[in-house]
């Protein structure tokens, strides 16, 4: 039986209203899919920038952390330093000072007899060399030639060996320095300085060293 032509027309228009609703659920689906791929895609294009900026401020952090401990660091230096001219500065009035009380011990001929008589004998004991040399300053050969004399007998008593010991009349020793003697073996090799400023300074330094090491 052949279809009218409005059974055709029906016909054809449910099977466009079909396929268009095929489209549109294929269109939806597609849609769909693509917002699904595209928040995906946003979602990680975020915590990527996300990770970046953090790793961003964290390594500022550090960078702005280890510029403090920098600066911390050559503050403490800029402070020890300061610490250390200032010490430098009080030991080297303390050494003027000290020069000008040793000059008063000096001129007082006396004392300074004494002084000598145990600078020379202790010279020649921590030397202990069969022959010795004394150096001393121009104007105290006099006062050290005593202290020699007066040494010997107690170095021979002491160690039980002969000795000879000679004052050097040819190099003194500056006539700036505060006194006292240097004294050598015979060759001249070893040397005890036991001029005034050089025991003061060791037994000084010695004090400063210590105070210096607790900074």
């Amino acid at each position: 039986m052949a279809l009218s032509d409005a059974d055709v027309q029906k016909q054809i228009k449910h099977m466009m209203a079909f396929i268009e609703q095929e489209a549109n659920e294929k269109a939806e689906e597609i849609d769909a899919k693509a917002e699904e791929e595209f928040n995906i895609e946003k979602g990680r294009l975020v915590q990527t920038q996300r990770l970046k900026i953090m790793e961003y401020y964290e390594k500022k952090e550090k960078q702005i952390e280890q510029q403090k401990k920098i600066q911390m660091s050559n503050m403490m230096n800029q402070a020890r330093l300061k610490v250390l001219r200032a010490r430098d500065d009080l030991v080297t009035d303390l050494l003027n000072e000290a020069k000008q009380r040793l000059g008063k011990v000096v001129k007082d001929t006396t004392r300074y007899q004494v002084l000598l008589d145990g600078l020379v004998l202790q010279g020649l004991y921590q030397l202990l060399e069969p022959r010795m040399i004394v150096c001393c300053r121009k104007q105290d050969f006099p006062l050290v030639k005593a202290a020699v004399q007066k040494a010997i007998p107690m170095y021979k008593i002491a160690t039980n060996k002969d000795v000879d010991v000679q004052i050097d009349q040819e190099v003194y020793l500056p006539e700036e320095i505060a006194g006292g003697v240097e004294i050598y073996n015979g060759d001249r090799k070893i040397k005890v300085s036991n001029t005034l400023e050089s025991l003061w300074e060791v037994e000084f330094m010695h004090c400063y060293d210590v105070e210096v090491s607790d900074i």
